[in-house]
């Protein structure tokens, strides 16, 4: 499309820019501001090719938005917005205009680009926030556009100009004449507006002269800063043109001077002006002046006595120190070899404008501070470069003492001197250094001052583009007089970061001091900056304050930290600003939170460099730093608040105020612990914002643990020890940072894949540990507050809600942001939700370090079926865990899956549902099932009656769910602990309660659910553990059964006849998955014989599936005569009718010896369909292998013999594996039941010799002393027990009988007590006790 229709393509660009643009954009988030920056740089490339087809569709566009009617302050904040994207836009593509551009298209931008940008220009408001940088903005483009198209903005000067000389207003528009100061000018075009101004000037009225005067200066410094090689080439080649011009314009301008008034406004074009005329310069400073000259001669006096306060005049004397400043400036952009005349000049008056200017005791002032302040600035700064070695005005402003005006002036300067350093003789900074102690004072007290002045007064609203001066002009009506001292600190502490991350070295410099005293000035100065990122009323110092930071970390700048020991300090001071950052970002104290991450990530990237550079070095220094810490390892917790942060440096006294703390001076590896808990700290952090809800968040803290990884890399490799020691989860962490790349991902497809990758951390540490405690204890607080919602709002009021709506990259916590939640904001419940995904996912974890031990242990059985988990396992009570956080998240997970809130609670319900099916961690299935278990118990009262009620009903469709979701997801571990918990009473006690439920069609669907969640859970039989496997089976085959063809011949309505046959359907599947190997069990205690009650339960459940095989057939039969049904119904029967027959297979097959019977005679039913049945389902039982041995008569005597051959087993040396086995694994409570069951089998094979000697052996073995054999309570003491009173019973009485019976009958024992406390029991009572 490009290459054959380029207009529709760059239109189809222009309108997609268009429509993303804030104005036109319903939301504005990360996506779509990256996508409006992306279709910037698209049209910006495109503008090389198709210059005309962008601007005009760029001007189009400025011209519709520019003419939008807006209400509200977010409509008028998006507008501003989008004028200064545009307007950047139309500068860049300008700029880079291509050389062949048609006399059309400048015709075009004249007619309409030209007037919409002095529409900015020409509008601006005093006061305004917007305007101020609009303005600036719609300058850019105006500049960019005169530097191709010259002649067009010329064109339209020189045309007002010509209108001006005839126009006879006094208060004509001047607007077009002020274009001057903004359009770029070089030589040539400098001269050109000369020579049109010496020819118009004098037909101008005053108020056009005025502009003029004030435009040409203006337009002077556009040629000088921007073509400074040009301006230095005058005086080395002077150009007589240009000097003609100069001195004709020199002499009409002195010529419109009559007056006092006058004079102050012409005098710094005049001194201009003689700049530009080098010869004139050097003639004037002759002795004989020409007479034509004597004008000049005339100008330069009484420039110096209105500077030296003689001329009687304030408004002169003002006037001369700008011109003054302004030859100053000038002449550093001068060679002082070409001319030293000018020089001359300049020194015949500094003095005098220094004393003017920077006068402590009188300052200077012209009721426009602003102005002042450029002037004072330009004047230092000019001062420096002319002769950089006397430092006195420096000295005045750096005084303590000083105004504050002197300092904000000097800080500004020295950041000018830094930045802007065009020319090759301009002397550099470090002639500043030796004040570095100074400045590093006046920051401090500065920012003591600024921070305090936030505690004591309201926010400023701070717009990061404005100038101090129009910062000043902004909030001249906006706040008190009495916030006007917190302002000016304000501003000098945004200055003050500025000149540090210009410069850092100048505040870093130390000379002549010793290491501890250098580390504790890099300490108070980072410590300083750190203090200011978190201050959220101070957005723009805090931006320009991380910028800083991240300047002090690059490698030259951390070498200056402390020379004398680098790596130390290093670790101590860097530590100490991770903790305290990463403390703020875990309290969500901070605005722009992703931005503060994204910067996080830098400082970390700088830090491995760091490391990377000095890892030879590193060895010397703390050989284990950063060992990791196991939780629990006894470190000490410290708490850095910014009034503490000032108490991080060690070995130093550092001032705080009016007081004074300080901290003993640590060495070595003492300073180990705040190492080690920056990086848990870090981890903590990072932890945290995998559950933002702003996707580009998340990205930025996955991405932020490759760096941890890369230090751990560094640090093995020094250490010489495994990686894993210093990360112990650094295999997930890696994963976490190559998924960071995701960034076209959808934000719940990033969630599921960041909680996937949080239940593969295996280990637990203090940073996961903490991180899980913390998000859960905002969970509970969000969940209260969404729960209370929205009284909660309506008594908490609005205090937060402005706070949640600021535009910025991340917003600070719905949670924490001031007790109030807008579920109106879809990010406050997408927060909620994705903090309980992360607890989910993490909380296995976190119960490991709890406990650890396991939950349950067991052990697999012996025998044939060695895949799979035995029935016999020994369960560690999870009660004694209720206490814990993970125990309380999972019961308030429980409660939250019926939750009936009228906004959310559907919302809530759906999503604990998916998320503890889906996500829950796998360690945390054995705690769910027990409380699940024990949830549905209470639905029964003592008699086991349902206590049927909607919120019972609730909560069990929402476990079918759940436990259907975790069964069906095979989640990486779930294996290893499906295992641990039994699911058999929960399975009975959800089947008992939805019985009862009746046949309407929730009910029949919950049904439904049940019967597909029994299929699943047969399908993980392997991995689940049963007690009482048999006997639970057959109890399922039992219940599920009776929902067969249970209504399905009842219902009238179709749609209810669609859903009873799905529940046969899946009745029947799952049925056919119980009796998959079931041999049949009846109830117990019926009064009949067991092989009877067998095969009468057989014929109950054959006949049943046979009546469905017919029901099958009438329904397909009634079809064909009625001219079909829907295809549907006839796949639902075909289905049926085949899960039936594999029904009457399995339990054919596990019960071929009760079964068969009844079975037989259906291969001679006179039914056609049924013969052929019978044979299906014959030949399916062939094919699995049934073992007709069962059918002998003696089965059940052969079973059981096989039995006790398998229990009494005995190994090549005696031992017994099943028996010790068993030993093992039952319960304690069990053991007089093992024992007697094994004393009785080994006794009938002779083997009771070899059973006692295995057990008494391993009882010698875990025997501690001699004292305690066979005096505790173990199953060997049980064996021994059960022996004596089976095998010495008889000898026993034998022996004792006839001794007792004569005590106890004979006449003269009659009154003897045999008590040893004799009031307890008298002769009488004992006697008939004994008999």
């Amino acid at each position: 499309m490009a290459a054959h229709k380029p207009v529709e393509w760059v239109q189809a660009v222009v309108n997609r820019f268009d429509e993303q643009l804030p104005i036109k954009a319903a939301q504005q988030n990360t996506h779509t501001k990256v996508s409006t920056e992306h279709n910037k740089e698209c049209l910006i490339n495109i503008s090389k090719y198709k210059f005309s087809l962008v601007i005009s569709g760029l001007t189009n566009i400025l011209k519709n938005v520019n003419n939008m009617r807006i209400f509200g302050e977010t409509a008028e904040k998006n507008l501003y917005l989008s004028q200064l994207i545009i307007l950047d836009t139309l500068e860049k593509c300008l700029a880079g205009q291509p050389k062949d551009t048609m006399r059309l298209d400048e015709t075009m931008l004249v007619k309409q680009l030209l007037p919409e940008i002095c529409h900015f220009i020409h509008t601006y408001r005093e006061g305004n926030q917007h305007a101020a940088e609009l303005r600036n903005s719609a300058s850019g483009v105006l500049f960019s556009l005169s530097c191709n198209n010259f002649n067009a903005v010329f064109s339209r000067i020189s045309t007002r100009l010509q209108e001006l000389t005839v126009c006879s207003e006094d208060n004509a528009d001047v607007h077009d004449i002020e274009l001057l100061q903004y359009i770029s000018v070089d030589c040539s075009k400098l001269k050109r507006l000369l020579q049109e101004t010496v020819f118009k000037f004098k037909a101008l009225k005053k108020v056009a002269q005025l502009a003029v005067i004030n435009s040409l200066e203006k337009a002077f410094w556009n040629w000088v800063e921007n073509y400074p090689d040009e301006f230095t080439k005058l005086y080395q080649t002077p150009q007589t043109d240009m000097a003609d011009c100069a001195e004709k314009l020199f002499d009409l301008v002195d010529g419109f001077a009559e007056s006092t008034k006058r004079k102050a406004a012409v005098w710094p074009l005049q001194i201009i002006l003689l700049v530009l005329c080098p010869e004139i310069i050097q003639d004037i400073a002759k002795d004989v002046v020409e007479e034509t000259k004597m004008n000049k001669k005339l100008f330069l006096d009484n420039l110096r006595k209105a500077l030296a306060g003689h001329s009687g005049s304030r408004q002169l004397t003002e006037s001369a120190a700008i011109a003054c400043v302004k030859l100053c400036k000038a002449s550093t952009y001068i060679n002082w070899e070409d001319n030293s005349v000018i020089f001359l000049l300049v020194q015949s008056m500094v003095v005098d404008l220094k004393n003017l200017l920077f006068n402590p005791s009188k300052p200077f002032s012209r009721g426009n501070q602003n102005a002042d302040v450029d002037l004072m600035i330009d004047c230092l700064v000019s001062c420096f470069r002319i002769n950089p070695h006397n430092n006195q005005h420096f000295k005045i402003c750096l005084a303590q003492n000083s105004p504050s005006t002197f300092h904000y002036v000097l800080v500004n300067s020295l950041h000018r001197i830094i930045t802007n350093s065009a020319l090759d003789w301009w002397p550099k900074i470090d002639a500043v250094y030796c004040h570095s102690v100074e400045l590093r004072s006046m920051f401090s007290e500065t920012l003591h001052k600024a921070i305090q002045g936030c505690g004591t007064h309201p926010a400023i609203r701070m717009t990061p583009s404005l100038t101090f001066k129009e910062k000043m002009t902004s909030l001249k009506f906006k706040e008190k007089p009495t916030d006007l001292e917190t302002r000016s600190y304000k501003f000098l502490l945004l200055s003050l970061v500025k000149l540090i991350h210009a410069d850092p070295k100048l505040l870093l410099c130390n000379p002549r001091k010793q290491g501890p005293e250098t580390q504790g000035s890099t300490a108070e100065l980072i410590t300083g900056l750190v203090q200011l990122v978190p201050q959220s009323s101070m957005p723009d110092i805090a931006q320009e304050a991380m910028e800083a930071l991240l300047v002090l970390h690059q490698l030259d700048s951390i070498d200056l930290w402390n020379p004398d020991a680098p790596i130390e300090t290093f670790w101590e001071i860097s530590s100490q600003m991770l903790f305290y950052i990463c403390k703020k970002l875990t309290s969500h104290q901070m605005l722009s939170s992703t931005e503060i991450l994204k910067w996080l990530r830098e400082i970390l990237i700088c830090r491995n460099k760091f490391l990377l550079k000095n890892k030879q070095s590193d060895r010397s220094s703390c050989h284990l730093l950063f060992l990791y810490d196991v939780p629990g390892g006894g470190t000490s917790q410290i708490s850095l608040d910014p009034e503490e942060m000032i108490r991080c440096a060690p070995g130093v006294t550092l001032r705080k105020g009016k007081g004074n703390s300080s901290m003993e001076s640590t060495a070595g590896c003492s300073g180990t612990p705040i190492c080690r808990q920056a990086q848990t700290k870090l981890e903590v952090a990072l932890y945290m914002f995998l559950w933002s809800p702003d996707i580009e968040a998340v990205l930025v803290a996955m991405s932020c643990f490759r760096h941890l990884c890369e230090e751990a890399d560094i640090r093995c490799g020094v250490d010489e020890v495994s990686v894993h020691n210093f990360l112990p989860n650094y295999n997930t962490f890696m994963e976490f940072a190559s998924v960071s790349n995701m960034m076209s991902t959808g934000r719940a497809a990033l969630q599921k894949r960041v909680m996937a990758l949080l239940r593969r951390i295996e280990h637990p540490t203090a940073g996961n540990t903490e991180a899980w405690e913390d998000t859960h204890a905002k969970w509970e607080q969000a969940t209260k507050l969404i729960l209370n919602y929205p009284k909660t709002k309506m008594e908490d009021g609005q205090v937060a809600e402005s706070l949640h709506k600021t535009i910025v990259k991340r917003r600070m916590s719905h949670v924490s942001g001031g007790g109030s939640i807008d579920l109106s904001d879809t990010d406050s419940l997408q927060e909620w939700i994705n903090m309980t995904g992360f607890l989910c996912a993490l909380g296995g974890v976190c119960l490991q370090h709890r406990s650890n031990a396991g939950l349950a242990t067991y052990s697999p059985p012996m025998g044939p079926v060695n895949e799979r988990k035995g029935s016999m396992i020994s369960m560690v009570s999870t009660e004694g865990n209720t206490e814990t956080p993970v125990s309380k998240f999972i019961d308030r997970l429980l409660t939250l899956m019926v939750c009936n809130h009228e906004k959310v609670g559907l919302q809530i319900r759906t999503n604990i549902k998916d998320l503890v099916g889906l996500e829950l961690s796998p360690a945390l299935y054995p705690m769910l099932f027990n409380k699940l278990k024990n949830t549905i118990s209470k639905f029964f009262d003592s008699q086991g009656q349902v206590l049927l009620t909607e919120t019972n009903t609730q909560f069990v469709e929402q476990t079918i769910a759940i436990m259907k979701n975790l069964l069906d997801n095979h989640t990486e571990g779930s294996s290893e602990h499906l295992g641990q918990a039994s699911i058999e009473t929960m399975m009975l006690n959800l089947v008992r309660y939805v019985r009862v439920l009746g046949n309407l069609v929730h009910a029949i669907q919950i049904k439904t659910k049940l019967c597909q969640l029994v299929e699943v859970m047969m399908e993980r039989r392997d991995d689940l553990s049963f007690c009482q496997e048999m006997k639970f089976r057959n109890k399922m085959v039992e219940y599920l059964t009776d929902w067969v063809m249970g209504t399905s011949n009842q219902a009238t309505d179709e749609d209810v006849k669609c859903l009873t046959r799905d529940l046969d359907q899946a009745s029947m599947e799952a049925v056919v998955s119980l009796l998959a190997g079931l041999p049949l069990q009846p109830e117990e205690g019926d009064g009949v014989e067991l092989m009877e009650a067998k095969s009468q339960l057989f014929l109950k459940y054959f006949t049943l599936f046979m009546n469905l095989l017919n029901d099958c057939s009438e329904v397909e039969d009634e079809s064909s005569q009625t001219g079909g049904r829907k295809r549907g119904m006839s796949r639902r029967l075909a289905s049926l009718r085949h899960c039936t027959v594999l029904a009457m297979s399995n339990l054919l097959n596990a019960n071929v010896d009760s079964g068969l019977m009844h079975s037989i005679g259906l291969g001679y039913h006179k039914d056609l369909q049924t013969r052929a049945t019978f044979m299906e389902v014959l030949t399916k039982i062939l094919q699995q292998g049934t073992e007709f041995d069962t059918l002998a008569e003696t089965v059940l005597a052969d079973r059981f013999e096989r039995l006790v051959e398998l229990v009494t087993m005995m190994g090549d040396q005696g031992e017994l594996p099943i028996a010790m086995a068993l030993a093992n694994v039952v319960p304690c409570s069990q053991w007089d039941e093992l024992a007697r069951v094994l004393v009785t089998l080994f006794d009938s094979r002779h083997l009771l010799y070899q059973l006692l000697w295995n057990m008494f052996s391993k009882e010698v073995e875990l025997a501690d002393s001699m004292q305690t054999l066979f005096r505790g309570n173990s199953l060997a003491s049980k064996i021994m027990t059960f022996c004596f009173k089976v095998y010495g019973a008889t000898y026993l009485q034998k022996l004792l009988e006839p001794l007792l019976r004569t005590v106890i009958t004979s006449s003269e024992w009659q009154h003897v007590s045999f008590e040893v406390d004799p009031t307890r029991e008298n002769c009488t009572e004992l006697s008939n006790t004994a008999r």
